[in-house]
């Protein structure tokens, strides 16, 4: 069996999950519709296209290791924006366009977003019935996107190469296994220029996925994708499980 394998590392990436509020946190591990968006974004697929960036997440499997779950940073973030009634009626492509109205008219959010400092995970994907491309076609949007990449905001580029490679596996794990990246040998060791922070691993997939280690828990995400212009998600179910670091790994 085919796998698409990648990794990500971001000196900042944000996983966000369900936001309440003004509270924006993010999640130690990347959601499915994270991971949709980065592709979608590679292949130049835009935001309008519902129905594309639906395909992609209905049409590949998904599992995630979590080789470092990063430190937490919390930032404080405030932005302007007109109200509604400004908006009605009047085109807004831009930012430019949208702080057209008088300054008097515009409003400040407030809000505290959580992003994961030097954090690095490795991402499975295979193909299924329905998948609307090859992966080796994924593999090369990933090396030369049309898009600007991301991890979660735009503000979080990415620190390393993907390096995204065809994997020929029976289970989804023992194809993360099977990955090699360039200096992986010192991420996370002793001598590791950027200071990952060491702990157990973290596995989770997409409970139909084939995997040869068995699930402690599932969990149910909101990282379906419904709808990208409504922000719409539905649930999916994701079994977890924690793996000891081997001694000097």
């Amino acid at each position: 069996m085919d796998f698409l394998v990648f990794r990500l590392y971001a000196p900042l990436a944000a996983w966000g999950g369900i936001a309440v509020g003004q509270e924006r946190a993010s999640d130690a591990c990347p959601g499915k519709s994270a991971i949709v968006g980065l592709l979608g974004a590679a292949l130049g697929i835009r935001r309008h296209e519902e129905a594309r960036l639906v395909a992609l997440d209905a049409g590949y499997g998904y599992g995630v290791r979590i080789d470092a779950e990063g430190v937490v940073l919390r930032d404080y973030h405030t932005a302007q924006v007109p109200s509604r009634v400004d908006l009605k009626g009047r085109p807004h492509c831009t930012r430019r366009d949208e702080l057209a109205p008088a300054r008097a008219t515009l409003h400040t959010i407030l809000s505290f977003r959580e992003y994961r400092c030097d954090a690095l995970a490795t991402v499975a994907l295979w193909a299924r019935s329905e998948a609307p491309c090859p992966l080796a076609d994924l593999a090369a949007a990933l090396r030369r996107p049309r898009f600007v990449l991301s991890l979660g905001r735009k503000s979080c580029a990415p620190g390393l190469p993907l390096e995204p490679q065809i994997i020929v596996a029976d289970h989804f794990d023992t194809a993360l296994d099977a990955a090699r990246f360039a200096g992986e040998q010192w991420l996370g060791s002793d001598d590791d220029p950027l200071g990952l922070q060491r702990n157990d691993l973290c596995l989770a997939w997409d409970v139909d996925a084939p995997v040869s280690r068995a699930a402690q828990m599932v969990v149910r995400r909101r990282d379906e994708i419904r709808s990208r212009r409504r922000w719409q998600f539905g649930e999916r179910s994701e079994a977890q499980c924690r793996l000891a670091r081997e001694s000097g790994a």
